[in-house]
């Protein structure tokens, strides 16, 4: 049996997730990383992207889609601190298409640098989730 590490999903408003895992892959800043018990000290950025969980690999027990954060790893632990996480079969196609529709109106009608700039941030998430859907329809 493989050695478990800690993992804490943890959202602004709460933990969503804390359970020893065997592996976690998570979209940093400079690529996909793996975590297992045992990793080198490690500061990363966390891109909008899937957190894959394995409790027991080669099965992946959860696939979490998170829009961004920070994610800090020990030898015996891994930390996400994510701007907001949902289960990726939670989340509907349909309705990421619309969010993609809007998001490209209100791009197009912003008023401000600032807005632009918001607005953008909030379009490549809602992208990233549209691309993490359909790569996890294209697996099934």
């Amino acid at each position: 049996m493989a050695e478990k590490t800690a993992f804490d999903l943890v959202s602004p408003e709460r933990v969503l997730l804390s359970e020893d895992v065997e592996m976690v892959v998570v979209p940093g800043g400079d690529g996909y990383f793996g975590v297992l018990k045992g990793h080198a000290p490690l500061l990363s950025t966390v891109l909008p992207g899937v957190i894959d969980v394995y409790e027991t690999r080669p099965t992946i027990s959860q696939r979490l889609f998170v829009a961004g954060g920070f994610a800090e790893v020990t030898a015996d632990r891994c930390v996400i601190l994510a701007e907001s996480a949902i289960p990726l079969e939670d989340i509907d196609q349909a309705q990421v298409d619309q969010e993609i529709r809007d998001l490209e109106e209100d791009l197009a009608d912003a008023k401000s640098d600032e807005e632009m700039v918001r607005v953008s941030g909030l379009l490549t998430i809602a992208k990233a989730k549209k691309t993490a859907v359909e790569r996890a329809g294209a697996r099934a």
